[in-house]
């Protein structure tokens, strides 16, 4: 059992630990001095969180198994209460943790709660899904949403460890393999070129969690954000360049009630952020962009007549300064910047090019 360990630096620097197999390292990363483990994990796959909590009970620690909903239904007000009052009657003190198992919605979910419980408790994130692995449980940000938006209510708080064993990706639907190769693909385009080498030589393998290169794809892409995160925890500057793509994929996610998968959404903005890089006389990568996305299945296009929605829903965008929206764009492969406050004209004439 080989065991990669990525550092994720800064003033509370931690480990990324990456393996097939490799569940016995999570005790480690809970850590000594703890008594009780609150372990928050999706209701429909207590397949998944069992050999978790065995683990954890195997080790010595008192096992509180809370599930929530499935999915982004998790991310509400309503389900975070609930889960604080489920720590208050357990007994979760500021020395005890929380676990957080599951997809990216439920590594946002744990880790809120766990920033928001006594002001902040420990907490150590398993994520089983490939874009919980390489995006959403790496980087400390935690998040719910509200009716306005995604992610508009949030919290940083650096994990103790993320814990990424690679034996649960072979049960994922490849629907939801793939989607997440959304974020692996945006890594390469704004940090990590090889990468998006490696899916280019062969798209197909990239599509399988037994592909000749898939450990390789997963652990750049969480070096690529681990050396962003470590450098700006709270997005002051640097940390935006994660963001690329987002933009519009968010107001794909809310226009679609998020029934899209994030994946699918991210892929198509970030053609529109390839256009848009590409309008305002920066490198053309639309091509190469469509090429590499659909190559592995994922969406380029979405509808024409959606436009004054997405537009209302951008405006809310996490990037924007008062009214002045804000865009990562790309200067050239691996050189992200920002677009201040673009032409309305701009935007709606890069989104028609992205429609269909």
């Amino acid at each position: 059992m080989t065991v990669t360990r990525i550092a994720v630096r800064g003033d509370q620097p931690y480990d990324v630990v990456v393996g097939t197999g490799v569940l016995g390292e999570l005790p480690g990363l809970v850590g000594a001095g703890v008594r009780t483990v609150a372990v928050i994990h999706p209701v429909g796959l207590p397949e998944i969180a069992r050999p978790v909590c065995h683990a954890l009970e195997e080790a010595g620690f008192e096992v509180v198994a809370l599930p929530v909903p499935d999915g982004e239904r998790a991310k509400t007000v309503q389900v975070a209460a609930e889960l604080w009052s489920a720590l208050g009657r357990h007994g979760v003190t500021r020395s005890d943790a929380v676990v957080g198992v599951g997809g990216g919605a439920t590594t946002d979910l744990a880790g809120f709660v766990a920033a928001t419980w006594l002001r902040g408790v420990k907490v150590v994130l398993v994520p089983t899904t490939l874009l919980a692995m390489v995006d959403a449980a790496v980087g400390g940000k935690n998040g719910i949403d509200t009716p306005e938006g995604k992610n508009l209510v949030g919290t940083f708080l650096p994990p103790a460890g993320v814990l990424c064993d690679l034996a649960t990706l072979p049960s994922l639907p490849r629907e939801d393999y793939v989607a997440g190769l959304a974020e692996i693909i945006k890594g390469g385009f704004i940090a990590d070129p090889a990468i998006l080498t490696l899916i280019e030589a062969d798209p197909a393998a990239a599509t399988r969690p037994e592909g000749e290169h898939t450990r390789e794809l997963i652990e750049r892409k969480i070096r690529v954000k681990a050396d962003v995160v470590g450098a700006d925890l709270r997005e002051a500057g640097l940390r935006e360049i994660l963001n690329y793509g987002h933009t519009l994929g968010h107001a794909i996610e809310r226009a679609e009630h998020y029934r899209m998968r994030h994946g699918e959404a991210i892929s198509i903005g970030m053609v529109y952020a390839a256009v848009l890089g590409r309008l305002t006389g920066r490198v053309d990568l639309v091509g190469r962009t469509r090429s590499i996305l659909s190559s592995v299945g994922l969406p380029t296009a979405y509808r024409r007549d959606a436009w004054p929605e997405l537009r209302d829903h951008m405006r809310l965008d996490k990037k924007n300064r008062g009214a002045r929206q804000r865009f990562v764009v790309l200067d050239d492969l691996a050189k992200p910047a920002r677009l201040e406050d673009p032409s309305e004209e701009l935007l709606e004439a890069a989104y028609r090019e992205v429609s269909r």
